[in-house]
C-alpha cells in the first residue's frame, strides 16, 4: 500500500492508504477527501480533481501532457503547483506524497 497525505486548504491533514497503480483521484474519492471530486471518473475532461502537488515530489511525477495542460487551463486558483490527481498513478516512489486542495469554492 502507498501512504498519500492529504491537506484541507486549512492545512488539516488526512492520510489515506492506496493500492499501487491507482490513481491519486481514485484513492482521495474512495476515501472521500472533500475537495476533489473526479466528476468526470479519471477521463481527462473536467478539472474537478485539481491538487497542488509539493515541490519534493513534482520531480518524481511524468510531466503534464498537453490535454492536461488545457484542462488545467481552465481551472480556478492555478499554481506551479497544480497537477490533475487523474494523471497521477501511485507508486512505491511516490509513498508519503503530499497533496493540497486548493481552496473549496461553491
Amino acid at each position: 500500500m502507498i501512504t498519500l497525505r492529504f491537506f484541507s486548504p486549512e492545512g488539516e491533514e488526512q492520510i489515506v492508504q492506496a493500492a499501487e497503480g491507482i490513481s491519486v483521484m481514485t484513492a482521495a474519492t474512495q476515501s472521500c477527501i472533500p475537495g476533489i471530486n473526479g466528476d468526470c471518473g479519471g477521463n481527462l475532461s473536467c478539472a474537478t480533481c485539481h491538487c497542488y502537488i509539493d515541490a519534493a515530489w513534482r520531480g518524481k511525477l511524468a510531466p503534464p501532457s498537453d490535454m492536461e495542460l488545457a484542462m488545467l487551463d481552465g481551472a480556478l486558483d492555478v499554481t506551479e503547483d497544480s497537477r490533475l490527481t487523474c494523471q497521477i498513478r501511485t507508486s512505491a516512489e511516490l509513498d508519503g506524497m503530499s497533496v493540497r486542495i486548493p481552496p473549496i469554492r461553491y
